[in-house]
């Protein structure tokens, strides 16, 4: 007699690194489900907390204890910005709670003076996109609600100046940060700061691919991973028209798509061993030498590494200089 195939054992997609699924439906996440707990870091002078913004959308909020170092009155009334990040890991791993990314945007509140809020979105194949861009604008417009000292959360009502609000993540963080600032472009900021879009935004590894490379990273051919990356975008995607998708392809929705953009700067850190460094750079050209994006365009590349290097290895010398820009491009005076 033959014995069935447990259905929750049979495989039947696998995304290597990122995810198995099963035939009876079940998701493995294969790496990115380790979480750490909010806490106070005695190093940074940093504190942390899991807030919920709305529905099945939260964040981790970041405060820097600047005040108690400080006990100046001036001191306890300046509000400082706000730092909106948005995780990597391909629309399908991590969250705000894995150890590298807690340490990493934890790190970025401190040595940046910013109130920072990870936002922990709802994930493919469960939740394909588009709700990780949706959930990301749900969560600008809930920071967007406590202008003027209003909205339900302390940390930002009480110590954040939410008219001064940056934009920042890295890989598939970095192109869900290029979908916040269309939609701030074409309809503002839903909530009490409509007159202040986002100050500027970081994008770090953007994933963006589509657009045929005109020059590629020594060594590399981004085309030959032409059918892989399709593949993994109409799983994340599903509703995706393929490689002239705007949302993975910017080039695709012509000038006008770059015109709209929100912000005053806009920061594209890459690595040039990533393989999407090549869409990357063509990213900056066309905000930059086309005229199109009405505020500036900055790029940094971090020779010699890889894509996201930042995270696993922050104490290396490229990572520390890339704090260190990113940091100056927050802090810098408009």
């Amino acid at each position: 007699m033959e014995v069935a195939e447990d259905p929750d054992q049979m495989v039947v997609q696998e995304y290597p690194p990122f995810v198995r699924i099963y035939k009876s439906g079940r998701v493995e996440r294969l790496k990115g489900n380790d979480v750490v707990p909010a806490s106070v870091d005695s190093s940074s002078a940093v504190s942390s907390k899991d807030v919920a913004i709305s529905g099945d959308v939260s964040a981790r909020l970041f405060l820097p204890n600047n005040n108690d170092a400080d006990p100046s009155e001036e001191k306890k009334k300046k509000k400082l910005p706000v730092l909106l990040y948005v995780h990597g890991g391909g629309f399908v791993i991590e969250t705000p709670f894995s150890p590298a990314y807690h340490a990493y945007v934890g790190s970025l509140a401190a040595a940046a003076g910013v109130v920072a809020v990870s936002v922990h979105y709802r994930r493919a194949p469960e939740h394909p996109l588009p709700a990780a861009y949706d959930d990301a604008w749900t969560a600008l417009a809930w920071v967007a609600s406590h202008a003027d000292g209003a909205g339900p959360e302390p940390w930002l009502a009480d110590h954040a100046d939410c008219t001064k609000v940056f934009l920042a993540g890295d890989s598939a963080g970095g192109n869900i940060v290029h979908d916040l600032l269309l939609r701030a472009g074409e309809g503002g900021i839903a909530g009490g700061i409509a007159a202040h879009p986002p100050v500027g935004a970081v994008l770090v590894h953007p994933y963006f691919w589509g657009a045929r490379p005109t020059h590629a990273p020594p060594g590399a051919d981004p085309t030959a991973l032409w059918p892989g990356m399709e593949k993994f975008w109409k799983f994340v995607c599903p509703n995706t028209t393929g490689e002239d998708d705007p949302r993975t392809n910017p080039h695709a929705g012509g000038p006008a798509g770059f015109a709209s953009l929100a912000g005053k700067r806009v920061l594209v850190c890459l690595a040039e061993k990533d393989f999407l460094t090549v869409w990357g750079r063509m990213y900056c050209d066309a905000l930059g030498s086309g005229g199109y994006y009405k505020g500036t365009v900055e790029m940094l590349e971090s020779e010699g590494e890889g894509h996201v290097f930042h995270l696993f290895n922050p104490e290396c010398q490229k990572a520390k200089e890339m704090m260190s820009r990113v940091v100056d491009f927050i802090n810098r005076d408009d």
